[in-house]
């Protein structure tokens, strides 16, 4: 499975949802007819998409399984996974042949082999995209994804290496 978004809250009173997406696009999840909900245990559970649509930065989604608010409200905080066999293949002659949530967990570490955590998530900006840390210290650093600051990626041996101080 990987993990494409999660739900933030219930909307309305028809068992509406809305989808925080960790896409490229927005709308991605809307090409995916089923979707897997988990819960902090990774129970994971099939819903299947009646409907959706944008609205700003979040996805409101409607699954046939959830008719009312209440059993919305249940769904608070769940992700949401597309099994990895249905998504896109990627090839070795993209830029990067990796998902995003190939990235989460994995160690960052800077030119002079200081380590400064661990990814816990990439938030997209318009300008560039930016990698979330948790460090040592107790606190996120956000690190810029581009190739000035970003030496190497290597999701298998879970590792990325950055022009990047402990400090900043």
């Amino acid at each position: 499975m990987v993990v494409m978004g999660h739900i933030v809250n219930s909307f309305g009173v028809y068992g509406w949802v809305k989808v925080c997406p960790y896409t490229e696009f927005i709308d991605g999840l809307l090409n995916y007819p089923v979707w897997w909900l988990s819960n902090k245990n990774n129970d994971w559970q099939e819903v299947r998409l009646i409907s959706g649509y944008v609205s700003g930065s979040i996805l409101h989604a409607k699954f046939k399984e959830c008719t009312d608010r209440t059993q919305a409200l249940k769904l608070r905080g769940m992700q949401i996974a597309i099994p990895r066999n249905q998504l896109p293949a990627l090839t070795e002659k993209e830029d990067y042949s990796y998902y995003w949530s190939d990235l989460i967990g994995t160690h960052v570490i800077n030119l002079n082999n200081e380590e400064l955590g661990e990814v816990v998530g990439l938030l997209e900006t318009g300008a560039n995209d930016v990698l979330r840390v948790y460090g040592e210290r107790k606190k996120e650093i956000l690190i810029p994804f581009i190739k000035q600051v970003i030496i190497k990626v290597d999701p298998k041996q879970s590792k990325i290496i950055v022009d990047w101080g402990v400090d900043y």
